[in-house]
């Protein structure tokens, strides 16, 4: 539980981080670091092959060594536990422990555990295993590699088609054509990926950095077998995520295992290159745009086909079709997903995961549109503005891309541009600047709370939600000061912990907006029930209008000034302690929303599939780069994003945020790839030395802008998330400004130097 202090700060204000002290002063325990007496260490043995079977694993010397205590293979444990269920629940899971199966390279076959994390090492580097193995299929143009129509593999998704997109694209008088890639993308969060779990009698208890707690509660009770309520789920804090932490993990229910075997709580820090295989990672991906204009710029079609690399079993696919086909008002728009399955480890979700690679193919096209047209890239992008969504025609609950363009302009200079590819200079660098648009759907899931309120004017929020570092316990605090008129330092706040009223998975920018309405609703009800008790007969402010009470600094405050200490309203309430338990199922989430979260389901309206209306958050961005003529090196001096995402609960946090995916858009121009094998389908830089990100200096000023927007159609706070939206667009401003200042198009992720000698 974090205590806030400091000074009072409402929705809106500029709140420093409740839990930053305990970060920085190393007070905060991660799930890896919360000590257990008599703990034994676990170490993952992962194959070697990428598809095939296990002949059979020879483990003595491994059981030699002094100190190891179990070893948990498909022979010994296969048949105690099912896989979990896939990152998007369709299809099948690839195996681990369950048989003999090989799946991909660097699946895990065996769990080695040992009295100490050197011995349980050692032995894992003993383990023998012969494989019968096969040839396997690492991906795009791979032999045996399988495509398929996503909608013939789910039959929910949907390929927009709206008018005659072909007749169209055939007689434009302007008409550009491309294909664009982007690459294999894998999480590096700073917290490795780790589980404990000790068993108390029949109760576990599990302690992982995850994104849902209930969800992966109910994915270990399903693989083991038990009742949820025998399962206590904690992740206080964790240290990086943005999907790579969002799926029930593969490894949790071995660990369980392991330590029920030894009767002893068990611990497992996996390494950092088995963090590339034993968790998701974003598909390479594949795009065909056409789009077709008429002379004065106005789209007259708009094509995007897509494919995605998935693994064998599962269809996994993030398909934003669904943003690219709304994003500009064009009367004729056709979209097709399709994925290949191949012996790879199942993708997942990463920060902005339709958005990121199918926006850089949409607006890399733009960009070129605009040159074809003889048109500044911003001025195509304003003209193409859409009224209302061009697909179902509903109308947006806001729509403030133009503001979000102009802003940035104006901020960076863009008026000063010569659009003349490789025309602006400075000695032997070639300056280029570049923009794109940004998009991503306002969602908000079902999601419970409690609230505590007492006598001496103190208020506890409990429920599960998580705070993967964007500031989940500081927005918190904030909406109970702001609906209960306390100070800050007067709320304490208690989140990541299955055993607390359900609150959703955080992901897809629907956290922020979830959790604060359910608190915000349970603020109001413990006021109205208040002000009730306050006004009834015999009391001080007997006779008033309940409405008309006013809550401040822990006091009541009625409308002619008469005063009382909040600690005695509350002591004829409920004799000084008032509890409410409160749910909130968001208008577009399915009607059981909330039965669905507290089953660690999810129930999720989102932005882009509302019957009525639209609702997302948007952006623009611009960006210089500097690429020097002799050796194709490329700097990235500035860059400025300008964003329309409803309240903002809190400007520190918000812009942390979305200047981290802006940073994270330059890496994903720029830097990061996952090489692969493709003779034997295995990745290859599974380390931070191969893995490239930026550094600090690599990035130079990167400035926010937070255009004011006011939508209550979204939701009744009016929040729309902002941890994936500053990542869109961004890769795609990269490549633009790399194209204006070489006058050479990339087209393919990450835009290295050997792409521009």
């Amino acid at each position: 539980m974090i205590g806030a202090s400091g000074p009072a700060a409402r929705i809106g204000e500029p709140a420093l981080r409740i839990d930053g002290p305990a970060k920085v002063s190393g007070a905060a325990r991660y799930p890896a670091d919360e000590p257990f007496a008599h703990a034994a260490y676990a170490v993952l043995v992962t194959s070697a092959i990428a598809r095939g079977r296990i002949l059979s694993i020879d483990l003595a010397q491994a059981r030699g060594l002094e100190g190891v205590l179990d070893i948990l293979t498909h022979e010994n444990v296969g048949g105690e536990a099912k896989p979990p269920p896939p990152p998007g629940g369709h299809g099948e899971a690839t195996t681990t422990l369950e048989s003999d199966r090989i799946w991909h390279d660097g699946q895990i076959i065996a769990v080695v555990v040992a009295e100490s994390l050197e011995a349980a090492e050692e032995a894992a580097r003993r383990v023998r295993v012969a494989y019968a193995s096969e040839a396997p299929s690492a991906g795009f143009d791979s032999p045996g590699a399988q495509i398929q129509l996503v909608k013939e593999a789910e039959p929910s998704h949907e390929d927009v088609r709206v008018g005659d997109p072909e007749g169209a694209f055939q007689t434009a008088p302007v008409k550009v054509e491309a294909r664009y890639s982007t690459p294999i993308q894998h999480h590096n969060p700073m917290e490795l990926f780790a589980t404990t779990c000790a068993w108390e009698d029949a109760r576990l208890t599990v302690l992982e950095p995850t994104q849902y707690v209930h969800g992966l509660r109910a994915a270990l009770a399903m693989q083991l077998g038990l009742d949820p309520a025998k399962i206590r789920v904690v992740s206080k804090f964790v240290g990086g995520a943005f999907g790579s932490k969002g799926a029930p993990s593969s490894r949790t229910a071995w660990i369980a295992i392991a330590a029920r075997r030894l009767r002893r709580p068990v611990k497992l820090v996996a390494r950092r290159d088995q963090g590339f295989t034993i968790a998701t990672h974003r598909a390479e991906t594949r795009h065909h745009v056409k789009l077709a204009a008429s002379r004065d710029g106005r789209l007259l079609a708009v094509v995007h086909e897509g494919q995605e690399v998935t693994s064998r079993p599962t269809p996994y696919n993030v398909s934003g079709n669904k943003t690219t086909a709304m994003l500009y008002g064009s009367p004729n728009i056709a979209t097709k997903v399709e994925i290949v399955r191949a012996d790879r480890n199942t993708p997942g979700f990463m920060r902005a995961p339709p958005e990121t690679p199918y926006m850089f193919a949409l607006e890399s096209a733009m960009d070129e549109l605009a040159l074809a047209l003889a048109i500044d890239p911003v001025q195509l992008r304003k003209l193409n503005d859409a009224a209302i969504e061009p697909v179902k025609r509903r109308p947006y609950t806001s729509r403030n891309l133009v503001a979000c363009l102009e802003r940035a302009a104006e901020t960076f200079g863009w008026a000063r541009r010569d659009p003349a590819p490789g025309s602006m200079r400075d000695g032997d660098w070639l300056i280029g600047w570049g923009c794109a648009a940004a998009a991503y759907p306002a969602n908000i899931g079902a999601a419970t709370a409690r609230l505590r309120l007492s006598a001496d004017g103190a208020a506890r929020i409990e429920l599960a939600a998580i705070d993967i570092g964007t500031g989940s316990y500081t927005i918190l605090a904030q909406v109970a000061a702001d609906r209960l008129g306390l100070p800050i330092d007067k709320i304490q706040v208690d989140i990541g912990d299955s055993d607390l009223p359900a609150a959703g998975l955080a992901a897809g920018s629907n956290h922020a907006a979830a959790i604060s309405n359910v608190v915000a609703r349970a603020c109001e009800t413990a006021r109205m029930r208040i002000a009730a008790a306050a006004t009834a007969p015999g009391t001080p402010f007997s006779g008033t209008d309940p409405a008309k009470l006013a809550l401040r600094d822990g006091t009541l405050v009625g409308p002619d000034g008469r005063r009382e200490p909040l600690g005695e309203a509350l002591s004829r309430v409920s004799g000084g302690v008032l509890e409410i338990f409160q749910e909130n199922n968001p208008a577009g989430a399915p009607s059981d929303g909330v039965r669905k979260v507290e089953h660690g389901q999810m129930a999720m309206a989102r932005g882009s599939d509302l019957e009525d209306r639209a609702a997302y958050g948007f952006g623009a961005q611009f960006v210089e780069v500097r690429v020097h003529r002799r050796t194709a090196e490329i700097r990235v001096p500035r860059a400025v994003g300008a964003f329309a995402a409803g309240a903002i609960l809190n400007p520190l946090t918000a812009r942390s945020q979305l200047m981290g995916g802006m940073i994270w858009g330059i890496s994903a121009a720029l830097f990061e790839a996952t090489e692969i094998d493709r003779r034997t389908a295995r990745y290859v830089n599974t380390n931070l030395a191969d893995y490239l990100t930026p550094v600090n200096a690599d990035v130079g000023a990167v400035e926010v802008i937070l255009v004011p927007e006011t939508d209550r159609l979204c939701n009744p706070l009016g929040v729309k998330g902002v941890g994936e939206l500053g990542i869109v667009g961004m890769n795609a401003a990269v490549a633009n400004a790399v194209a204006h200042a070489t006058g050479r198009r990339i087209r393919d992720l990450p835009i290295r130097i050997e792409q521009l000698l």
